[in-house]
């Protein structure tokens, strides 16, 4: 999308019952990414806003649900005509919820 991000991940576990926040997980990608976005830009500064609308999903419904939004949200903004045609579309060949 030109103006937001879809991620539909699960974190990794970190130890024995431990696993990645969700904030430092979207820490380190926001970082990343605006580091090499400014970079590539010749830009300093912020980039992204410090606010995330992010959700839990708490069965296989609803991720279903949301992996469907995310794919079709730039065909209802008129982006492109399929899911299939966005060229930033990423799918993990591995389809398992948990």
């Amino acid at each position: 999308m030109p103006d937001h991000v879809h991620l539909l991940l699960t974190p990794m576990q970190k130890s024995h019952n431990e696993w990645f926040s969700l904030s430092s997980i979207l820490h380190s990608i926001k970082s990343f990414t605006a580091k090499e976005i400014n970079r590539r830009l010749n830009r300093r500064g912020p980039l992204w806003m410090e606010e995330s609308f992010d959700r839990i999903i708490r069965g296989e419904q609803e991720f279903i649900e949301n992996w469907q939004y995310i794919r079709n949200n730039p065909v209802k903004r008129g982006l492109c005509l399929t899911p299939e045609e966005w060229p930033w579309l990423y799918e993990s060949s591995s389809r398992d919820f948990i």
